[in-house]
């Protein structure tokens, strides 16, 4: 059996790949600040785009997109706003949330939140 660790990973993976099918640049995966962790930053239309990825093998503790509250969104931001600075970019920001269930039930919220 595969541990959580491996399925958030391989789900990762599936949504690079979905990105990529629809256009988007993946600048960095698994990108780290601290203890906080972007899953995904990606670029598309001159915007620099947070991506978060939650895998599921079913919906039997609830939906996916769910377990990013408002604890995980504050997360997310600080460490965007911390890629920004090291970066030195000045561009419009996204935060998106992938949900992937039993690794084929792809979902793409756009403007999942807002910082």
């Amino acid at each position: 059996m595969k541990s959580s660790v491996q399925k958030g990973r391989e789900g990762e993976v599936l949504a690079v790949k979905f990105l990529q099918e629809k256009g988007y640049t993946i600048l960095e995966t698994n990108w780290r600040f601290r203890h906080k962790e972007i899953d995904i930053i990606a670029t598309c239309d001159s915007e620099i785009i947070f991506v978060e990825v939650k895998t599921r093998k079913n919906t039997d503790f609830g939906q996916p997109e769910e377990a990013v509250n408002h604890h995980k969104q504050k997360h997310l931001v600080d460490a965007a706003e911390a890629y920004m600075i090291e970066k030195n970019l000045d561009l419009d920001t996204r935060f998106d949330v992938i949900t992937i269930i039993n690794s084929s039930q792809i979902r793409h919220y756009q403007y999942a939140f807002y910082p």
